[in-house]
């Protein structure tokens, strides 16, 4: 620790953390915040320093000519925490820059040290903890930058950035403007695009089987249970596993029952005796699951308590520098002496010393060039706080609960019971001649065989602490079923047989969990990056959630297809993990920076560098690659096109109609097709003639949607404006009649006048709504157009004002203080959605955010954008002087 007369000055990332730091270091230190990261790649031409612009390569900011040289450059919003810096930095003797311990902290530091240039000695001070033992520990304990760590993050930057700089503009020539391209990314998008055309290929079997009712006497326990029928005649009875994707059987000796053959086998077996033919009982024993890593904490946060992936990291991220959790970002899952000591103090005095293994359990890591030696994500300190004693509400204390009873479980016995598997033997009394569907073959059955299966735990060792989430469809660990103790030779009643059609089913759509299970399981990317890069993803269009499914839009098909065939090797899974292989090799000094640069960019032997790919594309057929053929192939003329406005279909005759948004790829049927194509956009439906002005009506099908219109003479003045209104929400194209289209066009109806001034009444984009001067009160049904009152109206204006604009309104979501302004930033409801503010930017929220996944952190991010863009009438251009590296 340092002496009274030796002052340091201590960097870290957030606020929050130096506010805890402070407290424990004392007066000798002075401790300030970079607020993340300080400088970067330029994101644009105007940050570009003037000294560089003009240059070819100062668009993407890398120097490739020059060993890509990197030219950063400060953000315009860090620029004063940088003076505050240097400021504070004159009157210390030492600089100890204290950001996180994986590669992004390191590089964090490099580039504070790139900026501050300081004159006194400088140190990295590391903990994976922010707890008084673990920062005086670091304090005690400084060590140099590890260059070779700043290189892979560096390297992975630059990287990135000329995937992204050099394919995207082709994604903007040949698909559609302002689409992205990214080496993680696109790799991840292709992924669920993938998944997306099995469940197109996939073709559906139906099949049936049978479940009996056995009663097995008096005296068991339980009395009743069920089996299956598993065989009839020697052959297995078909089952989903036994069909291929194209919906064909591939079992051997299998007989494909329908409806029709099951019931008449049911019909048989209810008349059945039944003998047990053996029973054979194992016992059952399940480990405990590791601590959390961040991949596994992602994937059980979101099957177990609903959180996208961002959520967890932004969460675990509070309660990191909360000092209620250790480091968030980690591949370990190794505890140290002093956490499996607290945990087995825990679990001892919570559960009782018989729940507690003999020696501790030490758990490795499976990951594959697991990055940085981290401990795990656990509960921080050398004594864990419950749940219950840390405070902590909300996400909080959902998540923290989460990590402390799977950190509790790890250090706990196993899970100890008995499997119990009875197969039985059914002779009927006359045998049934069954249909096999698959062969078209009569079978003869005269006995089957009846199997039950059961699981009963007989200690629950960890699982009294934790069970682990499950996708849906899964058993969970502590799933059991009970079955009598019966013997071999013994007589069974049969109570009741049913049968049951069921049809196969498509692969299941990735959710977080799963895709982020996925992406690890390939070695693609880094488990602290997978929220962004789901984040980027779904705020591109290139993919969207249907429940908790993430479905890809006919946009990521296009350009998932042109990376393909014109970009093969850089959405080559196993190129991409490749690549995470190597910046690991950089980051151990087993690799250089600037080989692997080289070889990426320029290419290497036996495969094309990125300069080539993009300089040799050749003719790329546009249409083409926005062009599929889902509905029963090409046969059917019914092609789907992905427009610059959007995705519609078209047949062989050149009728088109666009296709919602929300409609999975793999649900584009042939009827769904041929329902849109009977009522195309822009197709018209005449109605009649309005009698008043002798005009012909006519409803149409338009991009947003069904409504009708008057249509105007050929002679009309250009001036004039045909009467236009949408449908209402109840109302069809084809339903629609002559005097509800003169009704919808009467709108705005004027209710009376209110203190002078007119009220009308509205339909508009969000709904029915009465409007007075500049005030408006929304309506409760489209009906109310035509029936409100003026007396109701005169009420309704009285009454507060609850949307709209909400003047009285208070926010929806309160965050905290931003970190750059120190204003307290709020969620509130706009006239264009939801937005966040600090009283002088808004920011509105992205399509990937939502109000109750909306963080701090999050908030803090979308409004630095708005103060970097500036006011819009005021736009100027700043010399800006940055240091090159």
């Amino acid at each position: 620790m340092a002496t009274a007369a030796h002052r340091r000055l201590v960097i870290v990332e957030s606020p929050t953390k130096a506010r805890t730091l402070t407290q424990v270091l004392g007066t000798s230190y002075v401790v300030e915040s970079s607020r993340g990261h300080v400088r970067d790649l330029p994101t644009g031409a105007a940050e570009v320093p003037a000294k560089y612009k003009g240059q070819k390569w100062a668009r993407t900011g890398v120097n490739v000519e020059d060993d890509f040289e990197p030219l950063y450059v400060v953000s315009p919003e860090k620029k004063a925490t940088i003076r505050d810096l240097k400021e504070k930095l004159k009157g210390v003797d030492e600089l100890i820059l204290a950001t996180d311990e994986d590669r992004e902290g390191e590089a964090i530091a490099w580039h504070l040290l790139q900026e501050l240039k300081p004159k006194v000695p400088y140190k990295r001070m590391v903990f994976h903890e922010i707890t008084p033992e673990a920062i005086r520990a670091a304090a005690d304990s400084l060590r140099d930058l590890d260059t070779d760590l700043v290189d892979a993050q560096e390297t992975r930057r630059i990287l990135d950035r000329l995937y992204g700089y050099e394919v995207s503009p082709v994604l903007w020539k040949k698909v559609m403007p302002k689409l992205s391209a990214g080496r993680v990314q696109s790799v991840a998008t292709r992924l669920v695009v993938d998944r997306e055309r099995e469940r197109m290929a996939f073709r559906s079997a139906n099949y049936a089987d049978l479940t009996a009712l056995l009663d097995a006497g008096p005296d068991a326990d339980p009395r009743q249970f069920s089996a299956r029928v598993s065989a009839a005649a020697g052959l297995r009875i078909a089952g989903s596993r036994d069909f291929n994707a194209g919906g064909q059987l591939t079992a051997k000796q299998a007989l494909h029952l329908d409806l029709a053959g099951a019931d008449a086998l049911a019909s048989g077996l209810r008349a059945a005796s039944v003998v047990v033919d053996g029973v054979e009982a194992k016992p059952y024993t399940r480990r405990p699951y590791p601590p959390f890593r961040t991949t596994t904490l992602q994937q059980d946060a979101g099957r177990k308590l609903g959180f996208t992936a961002q959520r967890t990291m932004s969460v675990a991220q509070e309660l990191y520098e909360g000092g209620f959790i250790t480091y968030m970002r980690t591949d370990s899952v190794t505890l140290s002496g002093t956490a499996i000591a607290a945990s087995r103090a825990q679990v001892t005095e919570l559960y009782g010393a018989n729940f507690l293994p003999e020696k501790p359990r030490t758990y490795t890591s499976k990951v594959k060039n697991a990055q940085e030696a981290h401990e795990a994500i656990r509960p921080a300190g050398d004594q864990f706080r419950t749940p219950q004693a840390t405070g902590l509400a909300g996400d909080a204390y959902r998540l923290y609960d989460l990590i402390w009873k799977r950190t509790i479980a790890s250090q706990m016995r196993d899970a100890e019971g008995q499997t119990v598997t009875i197969t039985m033997t059914a002779n009927l009394g006359e045998p049934v001649e069954v249909a096999n569907v698959t062969s078209g073959e009569l079978v003869s059955v005269g006995d089957a065989t009846l199997t039950a299966s059961g699981r009963t735990i007989t200690f629950p060792g960890f699982l009294r602490a934790y069970v682990a989430g499950t996708e849906e469809g899964d058993d969970s660990d502590d799933a059991t079923a009970r079955l009598p103790q019966l013997a071999s030779g013994a007589a069974l009643a049969v109570e009741d047989v049913t049968a049951e059609a069921h049809d196969t089913r498509p692969p299941s759509r990735y959710t977080e969990p799963s895709l982020v299970a996925k992406l690890e399981e390939l070695e693609i990317g880094r488990p602290s990056t997978y929220a962004s890069i789901i984040r980027t993803i779904t705020s591109r269009d290139y993919v969207y959630k249907k429940g908790s499914a993430l479905v890809p839009t006919w946009l990521a098909f296009a350009v998932t297809r042109l990376l393909e065939e014109h970009f093969s090797r850089l959405v080559d899974y196993q190129f991409t993990a490749q690549m995470e292989e190597i910046l690991d090799e950089v980051a151990a000094g087993d690799a250089q920076r600037l080989d692997v640069l080289k070889d990426f960019y320029y290419g290497s032997e036996g495969y094309e560098g990125l300069e080539k790919l993009v300089g040799e594309l050749g003719d790329i057929d546009a249409r083409m690659l926005s062009t599929f053929h889902p509905v029963a192939g090409q046969d059917s003329g019914i092609a789907v096109r992905v427009g610059r406005y959007g995705t519609y279909i078209e047949d062989a005759e050149g009728r088109r109609a666009n296709v919602d948004d929300d409609l999975a790829p793999d649900e584009l049927t042939v009827e769904k097709a041929l329902e849109l194509l009977a009522t195309p956009a822009g197709m018209e439906r005449e109605l009649g003639v309005d009698p008043d002005s002798g005009h012909r009506v006519v409803a149409k099908n338009g991009r947003f949607g069904p409504y009708v219109t008057e249509v105007l003479d050929e002679d009309a003045p250009k001036a004039a404006k045909p009467r236009t209104a949408s449908l209402f929400s109840d109302m069809t194209l084809d339903g629609v009649t002559l005097e509800d289209a003169l009704r919808l066009m009467s709108l705005p109806r004027v209710v009376g006048e209110i203190d002078g001034e007119p009220v009308t009444a509205q339909n508009g984009r969000y709904g029915p709504y009465l409007k007075k001067g500049t005030d408006s009160r929304s309506l409760a049904t489209e009906e109310e157009l035509f029936t409100v009152t003026l007396e109701q109206a005169t009420a309704i204006f009285a009454e507060p004002k609850t949307r709209g604009r909400r003047a009285a309104a208070g926010p929806l979501k309160e965050l905290g203080a931003d970190p750059a302004s120190g204003k307290p930033v709020v969620v509130k409801d706009g006239r264009f959605g939801p937005y966040v503010t600090d009283g002088e930017f808004n920011a509105t929220l992205r399509k990937a955010d939502s109000v109750e996944d909306i963080t701090l952190e999050r908030a803090a991010e979308l409004l630095a954008e708005k103060r970097a863009k500036g006011p819009a009438p005021k736009k100027t251009t700043t010399r800006r002087r940055t240091t090159k590296k």
